[in-house]
């Protein structure tokens, strides 16, 4: 298990009201906020979502009839909603803190939180969506292993800016809830 930051991870919850969940699509940053609202009892959120709602269209149909660049606008604005917001977990997208200053705002707006799976977990998880996945809609099986290294090697630098860390093995609740001081 990696922490990564000075900050102090013993501070009350209510201090980490903000929680955003980080990391590559597939790597269960949907699923990990369900489970950490329900125990913090307060609102989990999908950013991916949340934009479908605000755009009435799909994540696909906005980047096949608006593009990427206009998502990733779409994206920011939803986010910074957030601010208003009193206690919340918010999954994001894998791309979410790689655009607009996101990681940034998110890191001082409140703690981020890494979910950091294998290639090939995220490989698996991913073949029966791909459809409805936008990036990788038109790849091969051998294509998305590919491609999902390539956009992790682009996105680290984002990625390891987040709090806390959490990989493989120590994904888990038990842990989660333990490094934001609950």
């Amino acid at each position: 298990m990696q922490i990564q930051s000075s900050v102090n991870l013993h501070i009350p919850v209510s201090a980490h009201s903000h929680i955003f969940l980080i990391g590559m699509m597939g790597s269960g940053k949907s699923y990990w906020a369900k489970q950490l609202a329900q125990k913090l009892k307060c609102g989990g959120y999908d950013l991916d979502y949340l934009i479908e709602m605000n755009e009435e269209k799909s994540i696909a149909e906005i980047f096949e009839e608006d593009g990427e660049s206009y998502f990733r606008k779409a994206e920011a604005k939803v986010l910074r909603w957030f601010a208003e917001k009193k206690i919340f977990v918010l999954a994001t997208g894998g791309g979410t803190p790689c655009f607009h200053e996101n990681m940034e705002w998110m890191n001082k707006n409140g703690t981020t939180i890494w979910i950091d799976e294998s290639i090939d977990v995220l490989a698996e998880r991913l073949k029966p969506e791909k459809e409805h996945r936008p990036l990788i809609k038109n790849l091969s099986d051998n294509e998305l292993k590919d491609f999902l290294s390539q956009k992790l090697a682009e996105r680290r630098p984002f990625y390891s800016q987040s709090v806390i860390h959490l990989k493989d093995d120590d994904i888990n609740l038990k842990n989660i809830v333990k490094l934001i001081g609950e």
